[in-house]
């Protein structure tokens, strides 16, 4: 018996990455999966993601393990309609836009702020207001938001602001969400990754034989970038039982990186 079987979760962002990885975490666990995604098959965007798939998407690959899935992209009432419930929410869909140099706290475009502020806290709020009537009903639910090391505190140079900033606001709103939530039996807490070495990152921010990638590592305690089950692995702590008094709470995934 798995911890989640018999519930109903879902993962935005779940196409690839480190969304697939929570994806594929709480259906090991028992769970069914919900892949809420703009695009099913974003991984082709890059060699290193594609690759790692043994399926033609996060939802195939689920289904060939011998679990359950289900690809959306209008996400909780078809869900809820479909399988009757929604236990556990990872809202893991976001991401930056621009380069650190030309996202300076003082020079951030105006157009790239509204992107950015959208795609991670609007796209998060709006996911935890889709899922909390249901949770609410059910008087239980697990929901997980994404922050970011960025979000905890900022780059050395001001750069790459306007993502820190709407990460910050991920991890301050899952505080507000907690307290709205707790008397519902909703607990709501907040992951915050550090340098991930998906397939994106290694493949277009980090190349496995760079100096930038070995200076990194220099900062982290551990001596070593992070891997999505590193995250895959908190996230199971927040979506089962394990957890069930702990709520507000913004957890760093960082391997003792050292800031400042």
């Amino acid at each position: 018996m798995g911890k989640l079987d018999g519930k109903v979760a879902i993962v935005t962002g779940a196409a690839r990455g480190l969304g697939r990885a929570y994806a594929k975490r709480l259906a090991g666990l028992g769970a069914k999966i919900a892949i809420a995604d703009l695009d099913l098959k974003s991984y082709r965007e890059f060699d290193a993601e594609a690759k790692d798939m043994t399926a033609e998407s996060t939802v195939a690959e689920i289904e060939a393990s011998g679990g359950a899935a289900l690809g959306v992209e209008a996400m909780v009432a078809r869900v809820v309609e479909h399988w009757g419930r929604a236990d556990v929410l990872v809202a893991n869909a976001g991401g930056g836009r621009g380069r650190p140099v030309d996202t300076k706290a003082s020079a951030i475009d105006p157009a790239l702020l509204d992107l950015v502020v959208s795609m991670n806290l609007f796209g998060t709020v709006y996911s935890c207001n889709a899922v909390a009537p249901f949770m609410k009903r059910q008087r239980s639910g697990k929901i997980v938001t994404v922050s970011s090391v960025a979000g905890l505190s900022s780059s050395a140079d001001g750069g790459y602001a306007h993502y820190g900033a709407a990460k910050a606001a991920i991890a301050h709103y899952t505080r507000y969400l907690a307290q709205d939530l707790g008397p519902y039996g909703i607990t709501a807490n907040c992951i915050a990754p550090g340098v991930i070495a998906t397939g994106r990152i290694m493949q277009t921010v980090l190349p496995v034989s760079s100096d930038s990638n070995r200076d990194r590592s220099e900062l982290v305690a551990l001596r070593r970038l992070g891997t999505v089950e590193d995250c895959a692995k908190v996230v199971e702590f927040l979506a089962t039982d394990l957890s069930d008094y702990v709520t507000g709470a913004v957890i760093p995934i960082d391997g003792g990186l050292r800031r400042g």
